[in-house]
């Protein structure tokens, strides 16, 4: 067995209660609360951003597609389903689906208040199953194949200010030359938690667009694209536009609402500050608790020159001990973080206020590559940082050291 190993195995954690078991236990806990805290951080940041994203993406897709247009009116110039680009769509093998859309402004009266909303009407080909996790009560709509069904789905918040419920009617009036109004049904109540949406969005049905219009069975306002991997949306983008008709552009999600991506992406700037922080911190700690050990050690490492052991040996020996707290530090640190991300993965401990964050709870993401390369990062600079003390072992005399007291 490797001498220098062996001694390091004897007195780490030598003494239950003793000094050197105790600056031990706290060498292996200011890591393991540092690594902790990191994958948490990394945990929650992962769960914030994928969390507000999707919601975003799922309410408009990662790209939409409409007519070019010289105003800034929030209703489409209509765009045809019989387009080369909507053929083309189908062939592109990393969109998922595309949903076709519509936008009207328009009134909507309940029986004491009057709200501004702007109707999104949705086709036969709107993805209900996807859109169902922000339903908080009653039912999707029922798009049928020919026909309208005058039914609409509000957000709680709409909701909530014309004191309305599922199953009251109410009635819509749109803005244009005549005005003209509907009378509809709520059949659902949803809520996103983004002020974007919900303070304005009605979902209906397309064909009542078209209807009131004018326009005709395959003319739509635009279409939402959906892709397999956000992460490659800037890559696709050139893909995207070589395929659209001369008279079609391209809108990304993230240019759209723009002041929700840079908050996630100022969230990134905190975190790693935050982290190379903590890192700095414990790093630290490990560097001076190791020298510590070392003046604790004095006697010992002088009694081992005394004996004819090389420097390099002494080393060795303080050196497996760091990285002996290291294991321990990182497995300990790998419990604690894993741990409470589990915990509040499935049981959702720490509530959030929706009207701030957007939900309702701190949600979690499992980045496994990022875990791993916190331990690793965490390691390599851990073990390049025990060196610095262990040079101080050189400088000690024998002769002084084994009477230092």
């Amino acid at each position: 067995m490797n001498l220098s190993y062996f001694i390091a195995k004897r007195i780490s954690f030598k003494d239950a209660g003793g000094f050197s078991s105790t600056i031990h236990r706290i060498a292996v806990g200011s890591l393991a609360i540092g690594l902790g805290v990191a994958i948490l951080s990394f945990m929650v940041l992962g769960g914030f951003q994928k969390t507000v994203s999707n919601r975003v993406y799922g309410f408009t897709g990662h790209f939409q597609v409409q007519r070019f247009q010289m105003s800034n009116a929030f209703e489409e110039a209509p765009m045809s389903l019989n387009s080369e680009f909507y053929m083309k769509s189908k062939t592109l093998p990393f969109l998922t689906k595309s949903q076709s859309f519509a936008h009207k402004a328009a009134l909507l009266k309940g029986d004491e208040e009057v709200e501004g909303i702007l109707m999104k009407g949705v086709g036969a080909d709107f993805d209900t199953l996807a859109f169902s996790q922000y339903l908080v009560s009653g039912r999707m709509l029922h798009l049928p194949d020919s026909g309208t069904s005058n039914e609409i789905m509000l957000s709680r918040l709409v909701a909530n200010k014309l004191l309305l419920e599922v199953g009251d009617k109410v009635t819509m009036y749109f803005v244009q030359d005549p005005p003209r109004f509907r009378r509809v049904v709520v059949v659902g109540i949803f809520e996103t938690y983004l002020e974007n949406f919900d303070e304005k969005i009605v979902i209906g049905e397309l064909q009542t667009i078209r209807n009131l219009n004018g326009w005709t069975k395959d003319q739509i306002g635009g279409l939402e694209l959906y892709i397999d991997d956000p992460s490659k949306s800037d890559q696709l983008i050139p893909e995207l536009d070589a395929a659209l008709d001369f008279d079609l552009r391209l809108i990304d999600s993230r240019d759209k609402f723009l002041e929700i991506f840079d908050w996630l992406t100022l969230l990134d700037t905190n975190v790693i500050v935050f982290i190379s922080l903590i890192g700095f911190v414990a790093i630290f700690n490990m560097g001076a608790i190791l020298f510590i050990l070392i003046m604790e050690r004095t006697q010992m490492i002088g009694l081992l020159k005394a004996l004819g052991a090389r420097n390099a040996q002494i080393r060795q020996i303080f050196f497996w001990n760091g990285m002996k707290i290291l294991g321990r530090g990182l497995i300990l640190g790998n419990l604690i973080g894993l741990g409470i991300g589990l915990l509040q993965d499935q049981f959702h401990l720490i509530p959030l206020d929706p009207s701030n964050y957007y939900m309702s709870y701190v949600p979690i993401d499992w980045n496994w590559p990022v875990f791993m390369a916190l331990n690793i990062g965490i390691a390599i600079l851990t073990s390049l940082v025990l060196w610095i003390p262990v040079i101080v072992i050189s400088r000690i005399d024998p002769i002084k050291s084994i009477r230092f007291d």
